[in-house]
């Protein structure tokens, strides 16, 4: 199989509403809707560094997408269109159909088209390129956090980070937990409809791909305040805290990173639009914080002191 037979057979697949001229030219002609603003976000992931070498291809494929579309939750735009490169050892087409599949069964439940991307022979790298479009002007961002903001997120949180650190062999997980920890460590659900549910009041937003407490630290930044988060009210699969210690528990949650969660604020009088966008798109949703003028994040525990975290998140160069 070469390189053009492996488009022509596997990527040439899908055609959508905007997209004028698709895979098979030397680039991709798309239309974007009257009324919305484009959302670009590209994400790289690396064999060793963000994955496994024994991996399997459909959980890979999925990831590789569901960490763009995240990028698209946590801006509430509606993803579009995806460029896809990769670096691969060979053309297996076992391997290669497999991957296909899962990518565009993820691709088709978002509305989601291919349009483009390279392929070249490497150690399995892959780099997503991910456009999505949202109403103009109403983008979720990072910089509009407002003192007195009530802080959330989706989901549960640690379950990833504690899957990674079972297989690195830094601690043991009973296999039930395993198998629901390590399901959320492959293959994460990207919060798109929670997004776009948030968007007609929500303030500041950002996915939880680095860790909690380093994640809302961009959000405190790039909007100049402070936050108090209270460590007990961070939602995670209750059976963790019976199996970790206090230190594994508290670090899987706060800095573990690959939940691929919202975090966002939003005013205290809209709590009850927040529980309502929640219900509507199928996604739990627990209030952990507060916004505060101290310019600076404190993290408490049930007392209500300050918690000391040896590490935020993940750095790459760290």
């Amino acid at each position: 199989m070469t390189e053009f037979d492996f488009i022509r057979q596997y990527l040439q697949r899908q055609k959508s509403e905007g997209l004028i001229l698709g895979i098979g030219d030397d680039a991709a002609i798309i239309r974007p809707s009257n009324g919305f603003d484009l959302c670009f976000s590209a994400d790289m992931l690396v064999k060793g560094r963000h994955f496994f070498e024994d991996v399997l291809p459909e959980d890979l494929a999925w990831k590789i997408l569901a960490v763009n579309l995240s990028d698209m939750a946590a801006m509430g735009a509606k993803p579009r269109w995806v460029l896809l490169s990769a670096a691969l050892p060979e053309l297996n087409q076992d391997w290669l159909k497999r991957f296909c599949d899962s990518f565009f069964a993820l691709a088709a439940r978002f509305d989601t088209v291919l349009i483009g991307g390279d392929t070249t022979k490497g150690d399995l790298v892959f780099n997503v390129t991910i456009v999505g479009e949202v109403p103009t002007g109403r983008t979720l961002r990072r910089d509009a956090a407002e003192v007195g903001d009530d802080i959330w997120v989706s989901g549960q949180l640690g379950l990833a980070a504690a899957a990674l650190n079972k297989h690195l062999g830094h601690y043991q997980l009973p296999s039930e937990i395993m198998a629901v920890c390590d399901d959320k460590l492959l293959r994460p659900e990207p919060r798109v409809s929670l997004g776009q549910a948030l968007l007609p009041f929500a303030h500041a937003a950002q996915d939880v791909s680095d860790g909690l407490a380093q994640d809302a630290g961009h959000i405190l930044k790039a909007s100049a305040v402070g936050a108090e988060i209270f460590a007990d009210c961070v939602p995670s699969l209750p059976e963790l805290k019976n199996v970790l210690s206090r230190e594994q528990w508290l670090s899987a949650v706060l800095a573990g990173g690959d939940d691929y969660e919202l975090i966002f604020t939003a005013a205290p009088e809209d709590r009850e639009r927040v529980c309502q966008a929640a219900e509507q798109s199928g996604v739990p949703v627990a209030q952990i914080g507060k916004i505060t003028d101290s310019g600076r994040l404190n993290i408490l525990d049930a007392e209500g002191g300050v918690l000391e975290l040896t590490s935020l998140g993940f750095d790459h160069f760290g």
